[in-house]
C-alpha cells in the first residue's frame, strides 16, 4: 500500500482484504513462529498486487470514474469476472493499498510491553510514524504518495469506501481491548482521532507545505489529541473545584 511510502507502481507486502487465507499444509511450519506462505498463495497475493498496481496507474493518469474495470481487467490481462473475483468493487482496486494497516493499531496494542498501557502504546506508535514520515500520519510529501491521496481523497466513492475500511480497523481494535462495551467506545474514540490526524496532516502538506515544516505542529497535535483520549472531554478540575 503507498501508506507505507513506497511508489503505488511499486506495491507492498500486504494482501487485499478480500484475499483468501495461506492455503493450510502449504509449506507449513511447526515452530512458534507464522508459517511460511504457500506458493499458491503467494501468487495470489502477486496477482493481487500487479492488479491493483495496473489500475492505479490507469487511474492516476486519467481519473478513477474514466477507467473502467473491463480496460483494468484487460491492462493485467485477465477476464473482467476474475477481477471481480480478486476486488469484489473497482474501489477496491485502489483501496487494496490499504488492507495491511487494517488491524496495525489492534496488532499495536496487542504487541505491546506489559508495563505499557494501550494508550501509550498508540501514542508512541503514531509519534513514532510521525518521526518517519510513515504516509499512514499524512506527514508525508513524497510525491508519489501525494498523488495517491489526491485521488483516494478526490473522488466521493473512494471516501465512501474508506469508511468501511476504518470499520474494520475500529473493530480489530475493539477485540484487542477486550470486546465489552468499554473497548468498543475506546476504539471509535482511538481511530477516530488518528484518522483526523493524519488527515490535518495530509491538507496541510497537500496545500503546499512540507512535511518538516509541519511535523512540529502534527507532534503536538497528536499529543494533545492523546491527553484528550486520556482524561475525556471535560478539561482536568484545578485545585480547589
Amino acid at each position: 500500500m503507498v501508506m507505507n511510502g513506497e511508489n503505488p507502481a511499486n506495491g507492498d507486502r500486504s494482501a487485499s482484504a478480500s484475499a483468501p487465507a495461506a492455503d493450510s499444509g502449504s509449506d507449513s511450519g511447526s515452530g512458534d513462529g507464522p508459517a511460511p506462505v504457500g506458493l499458491r498463495e503467494r501468487k495470489k497475493r502477486l496477482t493481487y498486487q500487479a492488479v491493483s498496481d495496473a489500475a492505479i496507474r490507469m487511474f492516476l493518469e486519467r481519473g478513477f470514474d474514466k477507467v473502467s474495470v473491463a480496460e483494468v481487467a484487460a491492462a493485467a490481462d485477465i477476464s473482467k469476472p476474475t477481477l471481480f473475483r480478486y476486488f469484489p468493487a473497482k474501489e477496491d482496486l485502489v483501496l487494496h493499498r490499504f488492507a495491511d494497516h487494517e488491524d496495525e493499531a489492534a496488532r499495536v496494542v496487542t504487541a505491546r510491553a506489559p508495563d505499557e498501557t494501550p494508550l501509550d502504546a498508540l501514542r508512541r506508535h503514531f509519534l513514532d510514524g510521525l518521526d518517519r514520515r510513515d504516509p499512514v500520519t499524512g506527514l508525508c510529501d513524497a510525491p508519489q504518495v501525494l498523488a495517491f491521496l489526491r485521488l483516494l481523497y478526490g473522488t466521493p466513492s473512494l471516501v465512501a469506501r474508506l469508511h468501511a475500511y476504518q470499520g474494520r480497523s475500529e473493530a480489530a481494535l475493539a477485540r484487542a481491548l477486550g470486546g465489552a462495551l468499554s473497548g468498543r467506545l475506546a476504539a471509535g474514540q482511538i481511530i477516530a482521532v488518528l484518522r483526523i490526524l493524519a488527515l490535518e496532516n495530509w491538507r496541510r502538506i497537500d496545500a503546499g507545505e512540507s512535511a518538516d515544516r509541519v511535523y512540529a505542529g502534527a507532534v503536538q497535535a497528536a499529543e494533545e489529541a492523546f491527553v484528550q483520549l486520556r482524561t475525556g472531554l471535560e478539561p482536568p478540575s484545578q485545585p480547589g473545584d
